[in-house]
């Protein structure tokens, strides 16, 4: 009877460890494309946020009204969470008076930078999970190959007559089991050095503004101290 050489036919044939192997890397592809369509509407939603913000925030509005509308929502992330624990900081040691400008600008810069270690770790949530796929994949599937074609030359020496028919199942089905963890691994790879790309993009940008929003605030109550 002629083998059956179909994916699913192969599968069915396969030894329990090939089979674990496929599962194996099946379940880790699939959790890879979970977390890469994710990160991608995350990572887009927080560079859309961001360019809002700056727009708003180099308008010309006033940072006091700005702070109110920011504080009145649920939720906060991005640049609005720096600029409102910043501003929060800031309004809070100017109230009481704590300290000259330098206690200001260091309490803070502080608070933005605490704020920024969040916001990033948030952003690459998951990122090593994709470092991990992209890295294990090829080397999983790789030893479901290297079981495979050792039991099909094992199955081959219990005969006399050995021919390409006989050992070609045996073959094409561990075979899959390399090509099943490249397709988990690819994916895995580009996603993870696009999103790091991003993120590493969206970091700078937090802390270009962390700059040049201390900058204004150090010129402001630096106008406001008496001399």
């Amino acid at each position: 009877m002629q083998a059956d050489i179909s994916f699913f036919g192969l599968f069915w044939e396969a030894s329990f460890i090939v089979k674990l192997v496929m599962l194996t890397l099946l379940g880790l592809s699939i959790a890879s494309w979970a977390i890469i369509f994710q990160r991608r509407s995350i990572l887009a939603k927080a560079e859309k946020e961001s360019k809002a913000f700056e727009e708003r925030f180099w308008s010309g509005v006033d940072l006091g009204h700005l702070y109110t509308e920011i504080t009145a929502k649920l939720s906060t992330e991005g640049l609005e969470a720096l600029f409102k624990d910043g501003f929060k900081e800031f309004a809070r040691l100017k109230k009481n008076s704590v300290g000259g400008v330098q206690v200001y600008m260091e309490g803070t810069h502080r608070a933005m930078r605490v704020r920024l270690s969040k916001e990033t770790e948030e952003l690459e949530s998951n990122l090593s999970f994709l470092a991990t796929v992209g890295s294990i994949s090829p080397y999983i599937g790789l030893f479901g190959t290297v079981w495979g074609i050792m039991n099909a030359f094992l199955a081959l020496g219990q005969v006399q007559q050995a021919t390409l028919s006989m050992v070609a199942p045996g073959i094409a089905e561990a075979l899959i089991a390399t090509a099943m963890g490249l397709f988990a691994a690819i994916p895995s790879v580009l996603a993870y050095n696009s999103f790091a790309r991003r993120v590493e993009m969206l970091e700078t940008s937090y802390i270009n503004f962390i700059e040049e929003f201390s900058n204004l605030l150090h010129r402001e109550v630096t106008a406001s101290t008496p001399v």
